[in-house]
């Protein structure tokens, strides 16, 4: 998205090398993402909307969609395999090929809205895949969770009074993308915290407010929207959460799939932009669905 842009390619290759010093790359199933298509895009998201994204694209230089989210001529190429890799890791995931799936993509999904690109992002994948398990995987009921500290609004306009979707989140506020909780949608969780909130308020949230739902929910299948810039090193938010935190809150995760939806797991990375931050994170959550 530009020099200096705090959405740069480093953010992909910091987790592999983290997941590669820690040995454990090794034992990971590997899947190289597939393209999704324009039949799992408007599940979730305007047609006209999707045409836009693509002619948007450009042959050289970056165009603008908003204050912070840019294209360049790789951008939509990359997009549409982020998409894909949730389908992906939905379909390896039920089909038992593997046990749960982190999805490494860029760039990031959950502000992307039914009709908006905004925040680093143009397509909604965690939507595309939300949607994907139920029209074509026989599902009836999906739980996202998203613990990035920006609200995941995109998500929560795609999904808001579908009972079929219950969307859990916690986010710092007032903060960016300044979302206003209704609370009128039952299948829409808030947990808003204050900026200089630490894991003790985190965990407190999350145990009042998304567990006891999410156990009365009994989703058969869940998904994450893994943001990491929550942690105390994060330059862009002013978060206090920790590496353990991002372990407890995991373990929780699984916990509850492994009683509603024999521990299927698709996680896919949202935010985090200090490097070793963030790579240390995810090889922390990685950890977990690997049950190490």
């Amino acid at each position: 998205m530009g020099h200096g842009h705090p959405e740069r390619p480093a953010r992909i290759r910091a987790i592999s090398d983290q997941l590669i010093s820690q040995r454990l790359a090794d034992f990971l199933h590997k899947i190289d993402a597939p393209v999704a298509t324009t039949e799992q895009f408007v599940r979730v998201h305007d047609r006209h909307y999707i045409d836009h994204i693509i002619k948007s694209a450009p042959r050289k230089a970056t165009v603008q969609l908003d204050l912070d989210t840019l294209m360049n001529p790789h951008s939509l190429d990359a997009a549409l395999h982020a998409a894909g890799a949730l389908i992906a890791g939905l379909d390896s995931v039920l089909s038992g090929e593997v046990s749960n799936a982190f999805c490494a993509v860029r760039p990031p999904e959950h502000h992307a809205e039914h009709d908006r690109a905004m925040g680093f992002c143009l397509f909604n994948n965690v939507a595309v895949g939300a949607a994907h398990a139920l029209s074509e995987c026989g599902l009836e009921r999906v739980a996202i969770v998203d613990f990035d500290v920006h609200h995941g609004n995109g998500t929560e306009d795609i999904f808001e009074g579908n009972d079929q979707v219950l969307f859990c989140s916690t986010y710092q506020y007032p903060f960016y993308p300044f979302s206003q909780p209704s609370g009128a949608a039952t299948n829409i969780i808030h947990c808003p915290l204050p900026a200089g909130s630490d894991g003790e308020l985190f965990r407190q949230a999350v145990t009042n407010h998304w567990l006891r739902v999410l156990q009365r929910f009994q989703s058969q299948m869940l998904l994450v929207s893994a943001g990491f810039d929550g942690h105390r090193l994060d330059p862009l938010a002013q978060m206090q959460l920790t590496e353990a935190d991002y372990q407890w809150i995991t373990e929780r995760i699984m916990e509850c799939a492994n009683e509603h939806c024999e521990g299927c797991v698709v996680s896919t990375r949202e935010g985090g932009y200090d490097l070793e931050a963030l790579a240390h994170s995810v090889a922390i959550q990685v950890r977990c669905l690997m049950k190490l």
